[in-house]
């Protein structure tokens, strides 16, 4: 089957890594994994021999029939749709895994398409509820901003919105001959932890997440500057700033997820300091 380059189909080729790539998601015993972008079924293979059963979602409806027609239905079950629009809550629910297995939630694996890499991320995230754990192979450049500490070249907004969800760790590098077809870069397999850090750290989910996107919007700014053009009051982003020792000329790539924490916690509360102020004058 010819690859389709329109939707990032590159097939892994090498069975070492393959094996590799299945032993890193951890014990498969009683559970369900679900896979994205299975291709030829080659990962699907090895996930089928260890879990209690695979869900593969493959949006390629010539795919979805080799793998239909490679594995029993009773063991890899087979869904033509978009991983964008995969529903991982009704799955958990409708594969549970075993009753030994204490937690019901899912397991991931996926050879991720380069061209929609962070917004496969993101669906990963706002499902964290129904997923324990994520192995998934990317372009190099992009697990290595995953998985970024601050102040490196490649930390930013991907690297802290994923690490909010829990750790992430590169394992190993492939490259472009691994594959059929080769692609022009090298991939990446990371293992990614949902543990999600919100309640830990006391912010808010949906707020935090503005608020990381406004201190990272201009890349070349300030996080003051940025911040001001969000239309946060100057002073209290000073205030804030200062009382969190972060330098008002520093950009947000220097400053860890635990500061912009404390940063957003002393901002939400300078702001509202701000807003009474004016109601009383």
């Amino acid at each position: 089957m010819t690859a389709k380059p329109k939707l990032g189909q590159n097939f892994l080729n090498d069975s070492q890594a393959i094996q590799r790539i299945a032993a890193s998601v951890g014990d498969l015993g009683g559970r369900t994994v679900v896979e994205i972008g299975p291709g030829r079924g080659a990962i699907t293979g090895a996930l089928a021999a260890l879990a209690r059963h695979v869900v593969a979602v493959e949006l390629d409806p010539d795919m979805a029939t080799i793998i239909r027609e490679q594995f029993s239905a009773d063991r890899v079950t087979v869904v033509g749709r978009d991983v964008l629009n995969f529903d991982f809550a009704e799955t958990a629910k409708k594969f549970p895994n075993a009753p030994e297995v204490e937690s019901n939630r899912l397991l991931v694996v996926g050879n991720l398409p380069y061209y929609i890499t962070s917004p496969i991320l993101l669906k990963l995230a706002a499902n964290h509820a129904f997923i324990d754990r994520a192995v998934l192979m990317v372009q190099r450049e992009v697990a290595d901003r995953v998985t970024a500490d601050p102040c490196s070249r490649d930390y930013g907004l991907l690297s802290v919105t994923t690490q909010m969800y829990g750790p992430a760790q590169n394992l190993f590098t492939l490259p472009p001959s691994a594959f059929l077809p080769p692609p022009k870069v090298f991939s990446t397999v990371f293992r990614w932890r949902f543990a999600p850090r919100f309640a830990e750290l006391g912010v808010e989910e949906g707020a935090f997440t503005r608020f990381l996107r406004q201190a990272f919007a201009q890349k070349r700014k300030t996080i003051a500057n940025n911040l001001r053009a969000a239309c946060f009051p100057a002073p209290a982003i000073a205030a804030a700033l200062s009382k969190t020792e972060v330098n008002p000329q520093a950009r947000a790539e220097a400053v860890s997820i635990e500061t912009f924490a404390t940063l957003w916690r002393c901002l939400q509360a300078e702001t509202a300091a701000s807003q009474d102020e004016t109601a009383v004058s």
